[in-house]
């Protein structure tokens, strides 16, 4: 007999993390090791945003607050949407988690029956699946291949679409491909799910500010007749820097928010009161850092690919948003390397040349690995000189 619930059966541990875990542990036993799991910008939370949490502290506001989010922080949320995105809510549209990630999971236990499905493109962010299999929902994962830019095809869509289909994921731009889907790629998806009334587009927008090369982005729930089934998560952990402070936010129809509210009360209750706080500053206040590490991150980009491709065996698309990139390794995987899958070929590259980062196949797709490039120029131009190393090793 055991105290475990059967239901963990159906969930594995995030491979990010494990990585992460992984790498830490080795660099505490005095191993060299660059670690470029973890989906977490480098940067500092900005001043301002750090001094509205201690004026918070300093006012006392350090009390339970409404359940999912201040009034002050719901009136930030909404201003965005409307300043950035030309969307308009309501205070009873919108819900404050503790992080992007609770936002999701509490939207599946909210929403989600026995055998219900769930559209997720593959390559997709590790959690998504198994937040569907803890809800008791079906995750149909659809393959989105790289001429594809690893982005979902309308026909892929209606194909994939059946009577039990109950929500679609779409998150641009993408984690763990950078992918970001165009206006024109958005409204052809639209299409689709104009046609399938009863489908609900969660739209992940987390990256939404980290973009590059002129891309201007473009949320689903813009397009009018699709706002009232779609949810827009969006949180201030990554164009911020807050990845610790643990804010996420949703806005979308008033019946699926009052659903999340319900399961929020009976779980983590209101996120951190001081770190709403620094949410209002972080919506509200300064906004022109954002651009100005966007193009920090622009250019690590861009000397990542252009390394990767430069080695044999390796290939990488230039991302367009986000702060990753995921190169096929499929050249390499063969009988002369004697590297069967992209399992393998990550873990040999950390245990050989102590770079740390993570195979595709977690992500849904065979034959590649995510780096993240969320880190120092430094540690970067040293990654890359390992990795380059490390792979002519296995053909010579």
């Amino acid at each position: 007999m055991t105290i475990v619930s059967n239901n963990l059966k159906r969930i594995k541990p995030s491979p990010t993390i494990a990585v992460t875990t992984k790498a830490r542990e080795m660099r505490a036993a005095g191993k060299d090791v660059i670690g470029l799991g973890a989906g977490e910008p480098d940067f500092d939370t900005p001043n301002n945003i750090k001094k509205a949490a201690i004026d918070a502290i300093e006012k006392g506001d350090t009390k339970y607050t409404a359940v999912d989010g201040t009034p002050a922080l719901k009136k930030a949320i909404i201003e965005k949407f409307k300043r950035e995105n030309n969307l308009d809510y309501t205070l009873d549209q919108i819900t404050v988690g503790t992080g992007g990630k609770q936002v999701i999971y509490n939207t599946f236990m909210a929403t989600l029956n026995k055998g219900d499905e769930v559209i997720i493109p593959a390559p997709f962010w590790v959690s998504y699946p198994d937040m569907v299999l803890l809800a008791g929902g079906k995750p149909k994962i659809i393959k989105c291949e790289e001429h594809d830019g690893f982005k979902l095809t309308p026909e892929k869509l209606k194909k994939a679409i059946s009577k039990k289909t109950k929500w679609i994921i779409l998150n641009s731009p993408s984690n763990p491909t950078g992918a970001g889907y165009t206006k024109e790629e958005i409204e052809k998806l639209g299409k689709v799910l104009l046609k399938n009334k009863n489908v609900f587009i969660l739209s992940d927008d987390i990256y939404e500010h980290i973009n590059y090369d002129n891309f201007n982005f473009f949320t689903i729930a813009q397009i009018s007749k699709l706002k009232e089934r779609t949810l827009t998560m969006n949180g201030v952990s990554k164009s911020y820097a807050m990845t610790g402070w643990r804010i996420g936010y949703a806005a979308g129809p008033k019946d699926i928010i009052s659903a999340i509210r319900k399961i929020q009360s009976q779980s983590t209750s209101n996120p951190s009161s001081v770190s709403q706080a620094a949410a209002v500053e972080a919506l509200s206040g300064e906004q022109d850092f954002i651009k100005e590490r966007a193009e920090a991150f622009r250019k690590r980009r861009d000397f990542v690919v252009n390394s990767l491709n430069s080695i044999n065996g390796i290939s990488c698309l230039r991302p367009s948003g986000a702060f990753y990139v995921f190169p096929s390794c499929k050249g390499l995987l063969n009988k002369r390397t004697k590297i069967k899958n992209d399992t393998e070929f990550v873990k040999k590259l950390l245990e050989q040349s102590m770079v740390a980062v993570v195979q595709g196949s977690a992500f849904g797709l065979e034959g590649y690995f995510r780096i993240s490039y969320a880190t120092s120029m430094e540690n970067l131009e040293k990654a890359m000189v390992r990795i380059k190393e490390f792979c002519e090793s296995l053909t010579n």
